[in-house]
């Protein structure tokens, strides 16, 4: 889109951007609460990309550098976080043979290290201060401000929403009473799945700070 079709087309892309608005604040707002209603995990994070590409869109055609650099910095970031948040759903499954969040409950108490980086990942995932996400859907948001007031309050109610189902997927999976579902004995992260896991949470907080 950055490097097509503002460029090839930059009229067009200004007279339609308001549907572009109204579609990527739907997107954002049906993904999000579709992603509330999922049972596995690795449909919650897909579908929380869902939603992050609706603020990407939106960052993308606002006439501003502060969007298309906001949107710039969500795509990297994602590339980072999901990557990681897909590594930790594939090492729970490699562990437990089940995706299914009800089925899972205090991994903290046996897998502390995974616990962490899952921590980590989960944050950057729901943009919180510090975090390369929030970075990037700061500059959007301020760039969204500029062109409709109405379109940036209506974008947070994603973000909301998005903080709504990392915080539950990771109170679930992390904090309580081991699950009594889980029957195999747990180990912890191993050292190759720490490294990869370390590597991009911390590149996530060095982009954020």
């Amino acid at each position: 889109m950055i490097r097509f079709v503002l460029t090839l087309m930059p009229n067009a892309s200004e007279f339609y951007s308001p549907i572009i608005y109204v579609l990527s604040f739907l997107g954002i707002l049906y993904a999000s609460l579709t992603t509330l209603r999922q049972t596995d995990l690795k449909r919650i994070v897909a579908y929380s990309s869902v939603a992050h590409m609706g603020v990407v869109t939106l960052g993308v055609f606002t006439p501003t550098s502060f969007g298309q650099e906001g949107a710039i910095l969500i795509q990297l970031a994602h590339g980072l976080v999901s990557s990681g948040l897909f590594i930790c759903v594939a090492i729970l499954y490699d562990r437990y043979y089940t995706r299914v969040i009800r089925y899972y409950s205090g991994i903290a108490i046996t897998m502390p290290l995974f616990s962490l980086w899952f921590f980590i990942l989960t944050m950057s995932n729901i943009a919180v201060p510090g975090t390369s996400n929030f970075v990037g859907e700061i500059l959007t948001l301020r760039g969204i401000i500029e062109i409709s007031k109405g379109i940036a309050v209506l974008s947070c109610i994603g973000m909301i929403l998005g903080g709504a189902y990392g915080i539950y997927m990771f109170n679930r999976v992390v904090f309580g009473s081991f699950s009594t579902y889980i029957l195999n004995a747990p180990r912890d992260v191993d050292r190759l799945e720490s490294f990869v896991l370390s590597f991009l949470a911390l590149s996530s907080l060095t982009l954020g700070i």
